[in-house]
């Protein structure tokens, strides 16, 4: 593990939170009734058909916790939305986007943060989703409770719950500034299986302070322990710079944006497993696959691997040599 040089990075919370909002860029304007992004995607479900899915992705309060690698805060608001408001952008969004089986409302933090989106809401946006086989929605591990419960009877039980697993190394998670343990994160899962809420976990491929072998093989050892506390589904996440914080770390040669092969690593890893579902991530790939060659075909065939949930021939290129060994 690479040192933080003397006194960088805090080594208390409310140290790190004051270092990581001086170095924010601008968030971005946006309107309180709109979605900031809808989308249409497939992904396969528990039983290996490759179903349409609604991506909505809301405007709503920013995140309480100011985690070291978050960009999501540039789409959210520094006021809570007015009330209605986030039904109003499930409305308007899904009748933009075709057809789905599968709805993620994705709010860049936690959906079950009343500041963010007010439980008074929830029985409308319920009527929105319920039409769906599986709604999945994102929390932060200290809010999955009794709201999670609530949630979950209104859409009929079919909810999934995705969580910031981010990494297993101890070093690395508490200086994330996530707030969270691995026993916090186990705990979560722990509950919403017992409630009956299937969870998905988000992994980090690429961490600040990690050599790129280390940050494999922190990737690896995290979709293993995701799997192990009962995760259905495991999303790999290249980090990215761009937040400020992570520009800053990047600068003093403690980070560096992973290259394409470590995340394609990670993902072949996760799908050998065979415990469960793995997805790459795949949007801004071509920041992590710098070659104009090879990109293409490794990102069509990262996207078939997340289809078909088996490992597929890696792509070689003699032009920048960032594929198989």
């Amino acid at each position: 593990m690479i040192p933080a040089p003397g006194g960088a990075y805090p080594e208390d919370g409310p140290g790190r939170d004051r270092w990581i909002l001086a170095r924010r860029p601008q968030r971005h304007r946006l309107d309180p009734r709109r979605a900031h992004a809808a989308l249409a995607e497939e992904e396969p479900d528990e039983r290996g058909t490759v179903v349409p899915v609604a991506v909505v992705f809301l405007t709503n309060r920013e995140c309480p916790w100011r985690c070291l690698m978050c960009d999501l805060w540039k789409n959210t608001l520094e006021e809570p939305v007015p009330p209605g408001a986030i039904a109003e952008q499930i409305r308007e969004a899904l009748a933009s986007l075709p057809p789905a089986r599968i709805l993620k409302l994705y709010n860049a933090g936690s959906f079950f943060d009343r500041h963010a989106i007010p439980p008074g809401d929830f029985d409308a946006i319920a009527s929105l989703a319920r039409p769906f086989d599986r709604v999945i929605v994102e929390a932060h591990p200290a809010l999955v409770g009794d709201a999670c419960r609530r949630f979950r009877d209104l859409v009929g039980g079919r909810l999934e719950v995705a969580m910031g697993l981010e990494t297993v190394h101890p070093g690395v998670l508490a200086r994330l500034n996530k707030r969270m343990t691995l026993a916090d994160y186990d705990a979560a899962a722990a509950f919403l299986a017992a409630e009956g809420i299937a969870h998905r976990a988000f992994v980090l491929a690429g961490l600040p302070w990690l050599s790129e072998e280390d940050g494999l093989g922190a990737a690896r050892d995290t979709i293993a322990h995701a799997f192990d506390v009962g995760a259905s589904a495991v999303s790999v996440i290249p980090t990215r710079a761009g937040n400020g914080a992570l520009d800053a770390l990047g600068a003093d040669g403690l980070f560096a944006e992973p290259r394409l092969s470590l995340l394609e690593e990670a993902h072949d890893f996760g799908l050998s497993l065979g415990r469960g579902r793995v997805f790459a991530d795949l949007w801004d790939l071509e920041r992590f696959g710098r070659c104009a060659s090879c990109l293409p075909a490794r990102r069509e065939r990262l996207a078939a691997a997340n289809r078909a949930q088996r490992v597929l021939p890696r792509v070689a290129c003699r032009a920048c040599g960032d594929g198989p060994a």
